[in-house]
């Protein structure tokens, strides 16, 4: 099967020609709506795949929105720099939060290149929490510290893996996280550039390399894998598609893409942090 696609930049519009702030993910819900993650307020803004602008929450919930996830119709965000993981309902009510504002675990890592001198409990500038089928939630701990930790639902600790480095296991900024229908969950080691692989209970499976450091990776409902790749040496940032395997399906050059959403019917929505927009990617074939 061919995958081919067609680019419209600047998809989204906000309202009276308002500028988007910094995009950190786009993701989609059962119903197609598609949830833009920015860096003002409010944090959230939502459109029909259409393009039709349905509206907005989140202002003073999330400080500096980096990763989300919906899960269920169930929204589950990260905010970055105050150490702080929330889920929200689709309307943006809190359901549940984990970690303190401005709590951060001691890693040792205080700068880029956001390497972690030693591995540490949560968090320390989280980047992404997802809700899996086994009822836990789990959180990649990335930009200063090097750890997957996982929680039961209603967010007790049950361990956390992960140290600092470039072995299996290891992470350099783990950077987004998502899971197939058997449950494994898929790393983004973005510094390490490549994706690893995971049982629920943190024992390494494989992983897929051959890529630009992965800012984000979604499953879409057809079971492939929409990953953000960024720019590295003299290659562009690209949008690229995989399947069960990690085989390449699509790459698409790209903008910065810093997130990537994707809807039923296979459209891709790529979130733009320099840019601060978000280009879609219409299947043709």
């Amino acid at each position: 099967m061919a995958y081919t696609y067609e680019v419209i930049r600047d998809f989204f519009k906000l309202p009276n020609g308002e500028p988007f702030g910094l995009i950190s993910r786009v993701a989609a819900d059962s119903q197609d709506r598609i949830y833009v993650f920015q860096r003002k307020d409010p944090p959230v803004v939502v459109f029909e795949r259409t393009g039709k602008y349905l509206g907005a929450w989140g202002t003073g919930e999330v400080r500096d929105p980096h990763g989300l996830k919906i899960i269920d119709d169930v929204v589950y965000t990260t905010d970055r720099s105050d150490s702080v993981t929330k889920s929200f309902t689709l309307d943006g009510k809190v359901l549940l939060q984990l970690g303190r504002p401005g709590v951060h675990s001691d890693t040792g890592c205080t700068d880029s290149p956001w390497l972690a001198e030693r591995a540490a409990g949560p968090f320390n500038h989280p980047t992404e929490m997802i809700k899996h089928p086994n009822g836990d939630i789990y959180v990649t701990d990335g930009y200063r510290n090097a750890r997957v930790h996982r929680f039961t639902g209603d967010g007790k600790l049950v361990k956390s893996w992960g140290t600092p480095g470039k072995g299996e296991g290891q992470f350099h900024l783990p950077h987004s996280i998502a899971f197939d229908g058997d449950g494994k969950l898929y790393v983004a080691d973005r510094s390490n550039r490549r994706i690893q692989i995971f049982t629920p209970d943190g024992d390494f499976l494989g992983m897929w390399t051959g890529m630009g450091g992965p800012n984000d990776i979604t499953r879409g409902k057809d079971g492939n894998y929409y990953i953000a790749e960024q720019e590295y040496d003299d290659k562009p940032a690209y949008v690229c598609v995989r399947d069960v395997d990690g085989n390449v399906l699509a790459r698409m050059e790209s903008r910065h893409v810093h997130g990537v959403g994707v809807d039923s019917h296979g459209d891709v929505y790529a979130g733009l942090t320099v840019n601060r927009g978000v280009d879609k990617f219409v299947r043709k074939s």
